[in-house]
């Protein structure tokens, strides 16, 4: 007798990766977490924050490589516009990283971390001016009490009050522009080629920047520190196995799944600066930060929501 191939067996074998691919989102989160607490422990010991980010960048280019090398198939890499749309990725990334952590020396790793999740805000203003997105209320009420929050977080009302520099707060804000440049970029250019030859490109282009930006003595003098496993560490589970993780658990993963899982990153930054580097939070920076993280979240499950029930068009979430 023939078997559906829907049945019960396909179901739950289904429902079984979509449990492993959540799973892959979140321990993507939680490394790109943990990676904003080791920065600020890097930057805390006088390293520059582009030398970190250089090499956070660098090892995670190795393992994109790697993975390019094993999966070649469908790579696009002869076409112009991959080239294109990849390069622009790299400068947001190379942006995105540079001043995450330049906030982070700067302020602390849970505004920084909190700051950068903003950035689908940045993507919506952005889809909305070149018309990719359809404006409504919920989505300009949601923008507004984001900017509420970072108010509240960053304490620009009271500037002499708070810990939190103008510097720190500029930077945390302009990594998470960068990281919409990073979206845009990956988003334009995945139609033309393969997640990893895009990574590639773009993380060699990161790398290029930052290395020429970055300050050549401390470079050379990190593959002598005795902090140098730090840096391992940073680059393996910053860069490296994260964004393969992340790309990967997204086949799999529903949106609305993956825009909720993805609360695990600023909440593990901020754990790990109150556990590990003493850096403490005032009550209305508490509340701007679970503004900030409640909107973007609602924001993001609303709009794989509409998308659900609406013809396919571009995602920028």
């Amino acid at each position: 007798m023939a078997t559906d191939a829907a049945g019960p067996g396909s179901v739950l074998s289904l429902q079984k990766t979509a449990g492993v691919s959540a799973v892959l989102v979140a321990l993507a989160a939680f490394f790109w977490g943990l990676s904003g607490g080791i920065g600020g422990i890097l930057t805390g010991d006088g390293w520059d924050p582009i030398v970190v980010s250089f090499y956070r960048g660098a090892i995670g280019f190795l393992f994109v490589l790697a993975w390019l090398a094993i999966r070649p198939g469908g790579s696009g890499l002869g076409n112009p516009r991959l080239w294109l749309w990849s390069v622009v990725a790299g400068v947001g990334v190379a942006g995105n990283f540079s001043l995450y952590f330049l906030s982070i020396a700067e302020g602390s790793v849970a505004v920084a971390a909190t700051l950068m999740y903003c950035a689908p805000v940045y993507v919506y203003l952005v889809s909305f001016a070149l018309r990719l997105e359809q404006p409504t209320l919920f989505k300009w009420i949601s923008i507004a009490l984001v900017l509420g929050g970072v108010v509240l977080l960053t304490g620009i009302y009271d500037v002499g009050a708070g810990d939190v520099s103008l510097l720190a707060a500029v930077a945390g804000l302009l990594a998470g522009v960068s990281y919409a440049v990073f979206i845009f970029g990956f988003k334009f250019a995945a139609p033309h080629g393969s997640p990893q030859a895009i990574l590639v490109i773009a993380f060699a282009v990161m790398a290029a920047i930052l290395f020429g930006l970055g300050d050549a003595e401390q470079t050379v003098a990190v593959l002598s520190t005795p902090s140098w496993p730090l840096f391992l560490v940073l680059g393996v589970f910053g860069a490296g196995l994260s964004f393969i993780f992340y790309i990967v658990g997204l086949r799999y993963t529903a949106p609305a799944v993956a825009s909720i899982v993805a609360m695990v990153e600023p909440v593990t930054a901020s754990l790990f600066g109150v556990a590990f580097l003493g850096q403490g939070l005032l009550l209305p920076q508490i509340a701007g930060m679970a503004l900030i993280l409640i909107t973007v979240t609602a924001l993001s499950v609303y709009s794989s929501a509409q998308k659900g029930s609406e013809p396919p068009q571009p995602r920028v979430d």
